[in-house]
């Protein structure tokens, strides 16, 4: 049962990429301690070291991301270029899964009334697999691909659940240190048959110094 129950999960996040905002949340306080302790101890004179993460807002909250420099450069290095260009800005959450994980990133998704193309769009390109030891544990961000190891493009998604039988087989490469709580509402959405949420879960995503922990 658990392997046939793997082997349906796996077949479910593949077949998603090759199908392939509202009101913003204020700043937790989690965020403004770390802008506040960061700004103090410039003022001090300490050395801060500093570090990128990237922020989601959608109209649950916000999901920050850690990322994981370390076993996915190059895939690190392509979420924060699309970012920054703004391609995320607008897109939506269109595939969530309750006790598995919720995906965004295609641009198909800008369009309302194109539902049916929903999870088929990407950059235009496609950057290879940096498959690595990290754990799919919750919380973990990995990047979506079709049937080819090396079909990764833009599309990205959160676990909300362990999804161990994806590990070595995604490039896992971040790791939320804040708004699993928003996660939640968002997997919990009501969805269509292609567990698209029936209600537009829009996304602006940017690329913030923190302070590094």
């Amino acid at each position: 049962m658990v392997r046939n129950y793997a082997s349906a999960m796996l077949a479910a996040i593949i077949s998603v990429t090759m199908l392939m905002g509202p009101a913003l949340a204020k700043d937790s306080p989690t965020t403004e301690t770390k802008k506040t302790e960061a700004k103090s101890q410039k003022k001090s004179g300490k050395d801060v070291k500093m570090q990128e993460v990237g922020v989601i807002e959608t109209k649950h909250g916000k999901i920050v991301i850690k990322f994981l420099d370390d076993v996915a450069p190059k895939h690190v290095e392509n979420f924060k270029k699309l970012a920054k260009a703004h391609f995320y800005d607008g897109t939506t959450f269109h595939r969530v899964i309750p006790g598995f994980m919720i995906q965004g990133g295609c641009p198909n998704t800008k369009d309302a009334k194109a539902r049916h193309t929903h999870g088929m769009g990407g950059p235009g390109y496609t950057i290879n697999a940096e498959f690595n030891a990290t754990a799919h544990k919750r919380g973990i961000v990995s990047m979506a691909r079709a049937q080819d190891p090396d079909s990764a493009g833009s599309q990205f998604f959160v676990c909300v659940a362990d999804a161990r039988f994806l590990d070595r087989q995604y490039s896992a490469f971040g790791e939320v240190i804040e708004g699993m709580d928003v996660a939640d509402k968002i997997v919990g959405e009501p969805r269509d048959m292609r567990d698209n949420p029936t209600a537009r879960i829009e996304m602006k995503v940017t690329v913030e110094e923190r302070p590094a922990n």
